[in-house]
């Protein structure tokens, strides 16, 4: 058996050309047994390596029961490839290619527990010192460390890697390491395809006795086939910035340094083959899995008090909160069935975390909702983490925490956008950065970033790539049509240098690029992070990243809270605050009026500019149509206008069946309790569940693996593979074909972007609140919403024109009477109005507006006086003047920029201070031309981006009109 011990992947960015999960498939077809993927100073690739390797394994033993039960032969082996004995799942072994500042450079690889926490600490702490990307790690690092965890192989020869100080220094350094490490050091031998591998193998060997460490073998691929070779030459190219046929020595010689069998490596190694053997036997030395990372969540314990005891008793007092009055009994039953089963998968820490974070969210004032599966939930209800009652609609808990699937729930939590970087430092100071840090994002090639790099590489112009990157990028889900579009667009598809180019394209889609700062996935462990997973810098200031995305954690069952932001909910928070400050009505989400009729009639005229949602152009088309009636309603509205199902065909059949246009039927008894109350028509994915359950026959973990490919901005959803199952089971369940196909093809939908009900439910609450603000009080929900910009569909410019629609008085900028932000104020007649603040001023600043509020005492009479008194600069007030905020002075545009103007300095010039006898000069006033209606309504956009006066096209309506009593009536008729 043979093991390869430093494989590169595609996530040692711009070098490695093929993806960790092609190494484990590989590896398993060449009878490989256990694959380390070793990727320069991180392991950010290892986790969908481990991923794929379940997925092997998991098919392997399906096809071995079958095998077993049948008494069938397993398949062929592809063309040209000797079928080993037995096909096996490779093991994983994690590790890390080091390369030093000093030049030096190793595979470590992770024996124990222990080692994994080494690694990830010396990784963090290169990582750390050095900007994002970029790792600055030492050889005084290295020693630092507790030997026994990790096993280190030394790469190469010293003429190979010198590095400071020459082939001496590198001798003397791997001396010190192999002093350090007795026992745990190796040095590889690794075939360089150049016709002298014989001689160097017995130079490494003999340098491997004067070391007293040995010898180990090792392929050093940095791709899975041969096939890859022009990929990894074209990553290079990428990488050094030139074109492929520059790269000269930069260029793989030939396409030899892929994954080698063991027979190839014996054959390589001739009489040092015995090196094959000590690297399986060093495989088989290193037993640390991946699987064992789970578990090691924040215990949460205080004052004594366990998780378990504390979780019961912070959500039997929110049920009390939650129901002043006596809650129901079934809610009380729900409430000790989800305590019973969080006891018993212990994630009662998990629970109590995302609370304390809510409640130092809530404690600061700051407004959150937690959303997605927690709807499903009473504990989350009780703990304050969503607003939304689980007797909504017929979620059930299991689609939140299950026994069955074995793996850590997730919850989201939308915070105000602009105050959730408070919530984030404060779960850094509490757990610190050596226990919390965000999730990254893998940056993936897509269309048109492949084009433009792979474009280049192959050395096509500049107006070549462009027009390519502008016309073929969105052909990439039906191949074959970009040679029809390039013929359009003036190229030629036969042309050698462009066909390799789309070829080489293709295969780059889906390469990792770099990595990227998750939007709010945080990981949280009770122990040390740095010793979980490394930890990096991110480009933004204090924060600080792992290298593993959101479904590497998913993977591994590791904690993760996503601390998201909602701008909506800075504009509710706001809006509530205007309420208590001028009408005295304190409302939380959970305490607005419900299913106030009047909401519900606005909403079904489609008045809903601004309102969460249901503000897009399509939903407002939707919105008669669907004539929402219930807060029900509203989630069906949020789950319907979605890509997902309107490819599937549910949104006509829907409105159909809703508006007794169509007969309500069902396939039978049991799918009918599923898609009861959506008519019949599935609209979420806890449905498609359902009916791949109920009517397909499949079991809970196949099914759990279709809401996976379902799930929500899944990039790479594999929804089809399911059709062949789903039919059969639908047909030998007695379903019609016709009926089994139209619900597949629904469900497909699903595969672009999907609601879960639970999901939509949480945002269904947002839905209603906003829009019971902006139904009962318009002039505050319009202050919240431009205060809360940028967000959402509309421009300040809508904004204001819709709440003037609805009667709301808006007042202009005044330099005597706005704030930046804008405010309400007594309109005279017993009301309020809306009075814009500075911030609607295009480039103006906070600080500057805050220091002429604070300067402003009972009013400045001049623009000087600004200058003076607030020490606003000339360009600022020019600015202001611009924006015509001096009109409450008497000053139209001109007069006011005339004055800013003026005031060029701190001081007077002396030049012009006095005449000759030292008298002070008295200008006269300059008398300048007043700016017509339409230049002062031209000046309003510039100056603001919106404009109190008439509508731009007011002023051209009698030129539109025509003239006459004929024309008119010829108008009214059309």
């Amino acid at each position: 058996m043979y093991a390869e011990l430093s494989a590169l992947s595609n996530f040692t960015f711009l070098t490695g050309a093929s993806h960790p999960e092609e190494y484990m498939e590989r590896a398993s077809l060449l009878g490989i047994g256990a694959v380390a993927i070793a990727d320069e100073n991180s392991v950010a690739g290892i986790v969908r390596a481990y991923t794929q390797g379940r997925v092997i394994a998991r098919e392997l033993q399906d096809r071995q029961d079958l095998e077993a039960a049948q008494g069938l032969i397993g398949p062929p082996c592809p063309k040209g490839l000797a079928r080993p004995a037995q096909m096996i799942a490779p093991r994983l072994i994690p590790g890390a290619r080091l390369v030093l500042a000093c030049g030096m450079q190793m595979t470590a690889l992770v024996a124990t527990r222990q080692g994994w926490a080494s690694l990830c600490r010396l990784l963090s702490k290169g990582r750390l010192r050095a900007a994002k990307g970029d790792c600055d790690l030492r050889l005084e690092d290295l020693l630092e460390l507790a030997p026994g965890g990790l096993r280190l192989l030394l790469h190469g020869s010293p003429q190979d890697q010198a590095g400071p100080g020459g082939a001496g220094g590198w001798v003397a350094r791997a001396q010190r390491v192999a002093r350090r490490f007795a026992g745990q050091t190796y040095l590889v031998l690794s075939p360089a395809y150049d016709g002298q591998d014989a001689a160097r193998f017995d130079r490494v060997a003999g340098l491997a006795a004067r070391l007293g460490v040995p010898t180990i073998a090792s392929a050093m691929p940095i791709m899975h086939h041969g096939r890859r070779r022009r990929m990894a030459d074209v990553l290079s190219a990428v990488r050094l910035g030139c074109r492929v046929d520059q790269l000269g020595v930069s260029a793989l010689a030939n396409a030899e340094q892929r994954l080698r069998s063991e027979d190839e490596m014996r054959r390589l190694l001739g009489p040092h083959a015995d090196a094959v053997d000590r690297a399986w036997a060093l495989a088989e030395g290193c037993t640390f899995c991946l699987s064992s990372l789970r578990y090691e969540y924040p215990s949460e314990i205080a004052e004594g008090e366990t998780a378990t005891e504390r979780l019961a008793r912070l959500a039997r007092a929110g049920l009390k909160w939650r129901y002043p009055y006596g809650a129901p009994d079934k809610v009380r039953a729900m409430l000790e069935h989800e305590l019973t089963l969080i006891g018993k998968l212990r994630y009662e820490p998990y629970f109590l975390t995302v609370r304390d974070i809510v409640a130092f969210a809530r404690d600061r004032g700051i407004l959150c909702q937690g959303r997605g599966s927690a709807a499903n939930s009473v504990v989350c209800f009780c703990l304050g983490v969503t607003s939304v009652s689980p007797e909504i609609g017929t979620m059930v808990f299991e689609r939140f925490v299950s026994e069955a699937r074995d793996e850590p729930p997730d919850i989201d939590v939308d915070f105000e956008h602009e105050r959730r970087e408070e919530v984030i430092q404060h779960i850094y100071e509490r757990y610190g950065r050596h226990r919390a840090g965000l999730c990254a994002t893998v940056i993936h090639y897509r269309g048109k970033r492949a084009i433009r790099e792979v474009g280049a590489a192959m050395g096509l112009s500049q107006d070549t790539i462009g027009a390519m990157s502008s016309q073929l990028w969105g052909f990439f889900s039906a191949k074959g049509l970009e040679a029809q579009r390039m013929r359009e667009i003036g190229l030629d598809p036969n042309d050698r240098r462009l066909r390799q180019t789309m070829e080489l394209v293709y295969e780059i889609i889906g390469f990792p690029r770099h990595l990227s700062q998750h939007v709010g996935g945080f990981i949280i462990t009770e122990g040390r992070l740095d010793e979980l997973v490394p930890i990096e810098n991110a480009s933004m200031e204090d924060r600080t990243v792992i290298c593993w995305d959101k479904d590497d954690i998913d993977s591994l069952g590791i904690l993760k809270v996503d601390v998201l932001s909602l701008g909506m909910l800075t504009c509710i928070r706001k809006s509530f605050d205007l309420l208590r400050l001028h009408h005295g009505q304190a409302h939380t989400l959970a305490t607005l009026p419900p299913e106030d009729p009047r909401v519900y009639d606005m909403l079904c005229k489609a008045d809903s500019v601004g309102v969460f949602q249901v503000e897009s152009r399509a939903q407002m088309n939707f919105l008669p149509r669907m004539k929402p009636r219930c807060f029900y309603d509203l989630v069906i509205e949020v789950a319907i206008i979605r890509p997902g199902p309107i490819q599937g065909d549910m949104v006509h059949p829907f409105i159909r069946r809703r508006n007794g246009e169509e007969q309500v039927s069902f396939p039978s008894d049991a799918l009918g309790e599923v898609l009861g109350k959506t008519l019949g028509v599935p609209l979420f994915q806890e449905q498609a569940m359902q009916i791949a359950i109920i009517g397909a026959g499949f079991t809970p973990t196949e099914a759990d693996r279709l809401r996976r490919s379902l799930a929500t901005f899944k990039k790479h959803g594999n929804v089809s593979e399911f059709r062949e199952r789903f039919l059969r089971g639908m047909r030998a369940n007695g379903y019609d074909m016709e009926f089994a196909e139209r619900c597949f093809s629904q469900i497909e939908g699903f595969g672009s972007y999907g609601f879960p009900e639970s999901h939509a439910a949480s945002f269904a609450l947002l839905v209603y609140a906003s829009a019971w603000i902006k139904c009962h009080h318009p002039g505050v929900f319009a202050c919240a919403l431009l205060n809360s910009q940028p967000m959402g569909f509309y421009a300040p410019s809508q904004i204001v024109r819709d709440a003037r629609e609805h009667g709301v008085t808006v007042l202009p900028v005044s330099i005597n009477d706005s704030f930046w932000d804008n405010v309400m104020e007594p309109d005279g007649q017993g009301g309020l109005a809306l009075r814009l603040g500075f911030r609607q001023i295009k480039g103006l600043r906070e600080e500057d507006a805050t220091w002429m509020t604070a300067a402003r005492g009972n009013g400045y009479q001049t623009v000087r006086d600004v200058w003076r008194r607030a020490g606003t600069p000339p360009p600022v007030l020019a600015r202001l003047a611009e924006a015509d905020v001096f009109a409450p002075m008497g000053l139209n545009r001109r007069d006011a920029l005339w004055q800013a103007k003026a005031l060029t300095a701190d001081k007077p010039l002396p030049l012009f201070a006095g005449d000759i006898d030292g008298e002070a000069i008295d200008e006269p006033a300059a008398h300048l031309p007043a700016m017509t209606e339409g230049e002062e309504i031209v000046e309003d956009y510039v100056a603001m981006r919106l404009t109190l006066r008439r509508h731009p096209l007011a002023l051209l309506r009698p030129l539109l009109t025509p003239e006459g009593p004929e024309g008119r009536a010829a108008l009214r008729a059309r």
